[in-house]
């Protein structure tokens, strides 16, 4: 049993999908059903079916792998070894590896080195085909894409959104530039406290649809129409300040200019270059919008090769995919004192990653209820661990995670 806030969850092992019966039978009986209306399928112990099912509860756009075979990515199994792994965690907690994945509700992770797999383990509903919610990891993609896009000169980050889109004239998002909207350095009316059910987080995401909405619901109907009703709080690029409607309003710059949507742009500049082994999805509102922030889902390892991409600077069997200045920019990040996160002291963000400035140099996407693709090229490794947590906030895994991170990149180093 896991004890948080006062709140008790079944632990890893007692809350494996598979074992409750989740969806099984035809039709599965009423107690074991997970649906959209009922809105529980983001509850827990539902969602540890859920985030590898989403394609079944919303409605989304394909992102296709292409016509080519998959990358081959070789293997150099060290499972035992890092199984068998201690750590600290936050707390000071002794932990083994293996045991933390239970500890942290893991899904499926694999850790490549050196462009190999090391580990590959897989729990509860997820499979090694199986695109799985990668929530706020998402914003990692668009990120890497926008600021490609502006490297090209496709996008200016220095011009103020209305200069793209002038729909957004009056919002909170008039004056700000497309920089500090990568950079999450906007000063914007909303709250994204996911325990908070009144939070503005819910009321975007019953725009898009991601959420069932209440009878005589009246508020915006799609994903531009609620990016259009936000105001102004605070001054633009004085401080990091994470609301995932930033990601959503860049993905909308970048449909305008290129005229792809967020999906074609994910198939034409990484899955099919890549070699992704399946395709992904992203949720959709009513009018076929992408949700950019959080809605991408895709397999473990498919997420791994595109860490990988970003360790080996944007070179892909010898082809550049995004520019190395690109992944230099992310590394280098921006000022930590704009951080007002106490837990993320020293940290950066820049172009839509977590830059950790420690001392394996990594970076990172993260999501909502444990998702996770940690980069450490000092230690020439990459991460990517999809997880149901049953609390949404990092403050549920992190403590745990990043210490477990750290000591496998030390232990690969060696």
């Amino acid at each position: 049993m896991l004890e948080f806030n006062g709140q008790h969850f079944l632990d890893g092992r007692a809350s494996n999908p598979n074992a409750l019966g989740w969806m099984r039978g035809a039709p599965p009986p009423a107690d074991k059903r997970i649906t959209f209306e009922s809105d529980e399928f983001l509850n827990f112990p539902q969602l540890r079916w859920s985030l590898s099912h989403m394609r079944e509860l919303v409605p989304s756009v394909n992102v296709w792998r292409g016509r080519g075979g998959p990358a081959l990515l070789e293997r150099s199994d060290k499972t035992a070894e890092i199984d068998a792994l201690t750590f600290a965690d936050a707390n000071g907690r002794m932990r083994r590896f293996d045991e933390a994945l239970y500890d942290t509700y893991t899904d499926g992770i694999v850790v490549l080195h050196r462009g190999r797999i090391v580990y590959e383990r897989y729990f509860g509903a997820l499979e090694r085909h199986l695109p799985h919610a990668l929530h706020s990891v998402t914003k990692s993609y668009a990120g890497t894409i926008a600021a490609a896009l502006v490297h090209e000169g496709v996008l200016d980050d220095s011009k103020a959104l209305a200069h793209y889109l002038p729909e957004l004239r009056g919002s909170a998002f008039e004056d700000a530039t497309l920089r500090q909207v990568m950079d999450m350095q906007t000063g914007l009316d909303y709250s994204e406290n996911y325990a908070d059910r009144h939070a503005s987080f819910w009321a975007h995401a019953r725009a898009c649809g991601w959420r069932p909405r209440p009878a005589g619901y009246s508020g915006p109907q799609t994903l531009f129409d609620y990016l259009c009703t936000l105001r102004k709080k605070g001054v633009h690029g004085e401080f990091v300040d994470y609301k995932t409607v930033n990601t959503d309003v860049l993905a909308w710059v970048m449909n305008r200019v290129t005229g792809h949507s967020f999906a074609q742009l994910l198939h034409e500049r990484l899955w099919a270059p890549l070699g992704c082994e399946e395709d992904g999805y992203v949720f959709v509102d009513s009018a076929g919008t992408a949700m950019a922030g959080a809605g991408l889902s895709a397999t473990v390892r498919d997420l791994a090769r595109f860490g990988e991409l970003m360790r080996r600077h944007g070179e892909w069997n010898g082809k550049q995919l995004i520019p190395s200045s690109v992944i230099e920019d992310v590394q280098n990040g921006d000022a930590p004192s704009k951080f007002a996160y106490e837990e993320m002291q020293g940290y950066a963000y820049r172009s839509q990653w977590w830059v950790t400035h420690d001392e394996l140099a990594a970076f990172l996407g993260r999501g909502m209820h444990g998702q996770l693709l940690y980069i450490a090229p000092r230690a020439e490794m990459v991460v990517a661990r999809l997880a149901s947590h049953p609390v949404a906030g990092s403050s549920g895994n992190i403590p745990i995670t990043l210490p477990q991170m750290l000591e496998l990149g030390r232990a690969l180093s060696a």
